[in-house]
């Protein structure tokens, strides 16, 4: 039974059967990150905590990385909190944000208003960028 929660949990990540028999200086950095995500998933999790999770990878695996939490988050019925600094990751995947500056929360919500908050660290962070 154990062989088949394995199983399972490596393919909703993404990866192969056989990536499971890989040594981590086998597999990509991408890969790692979802061996990870399927370690983290092992116990069924209803609170999933995510911190950097697309840091270090490209572009393009990044997008797909966002993808693949948002798609494990409908499936699996998770609450997802995430620490992140990748400004299209933040973007792609909250429901809601809260921003920390000098150990304070000084933002909760929704991005919609963000661009409302009169906090030098938050203009200076999100650098007048909209959303896309």
């Amino acid at each position: 039974m154990i062989n088949e929660i394995v199983a399972f949990k490596i393919s909703i990540v993404g990866l192969k059967a056989s990536d499971a028999n890989l040594y981590p200086s086998q597999i990509s950095g991408g890969m790692k990150k979802k061996a990870a995500l399927a370690r983290a998933l092992a116990m069924d999790p209803k609170l999933l905590f995510l911190d950097e999770p697309t840091s270090g990878l490209d572009p393009i695996s990044a997008r797909e990385f966002d993808a693949l939490i948002l798609k494990l988050r409908d499936l699996l019925g998770l609450t997802i909190v995430m620490v992140s600094h990748d400004l299209q990751s933040i973007y792609d995947t909250v429901d809601k944000v809260a921003i920390l500056d000098n150990k304070k929360v000084v933002y909760e919500g929704n991005l919609d208003n963000i661009f409302g908050v009169e906090n030098e660290f938050i203009k200076t962070f999100f650098n007048g960028i909209k959303k896309v």
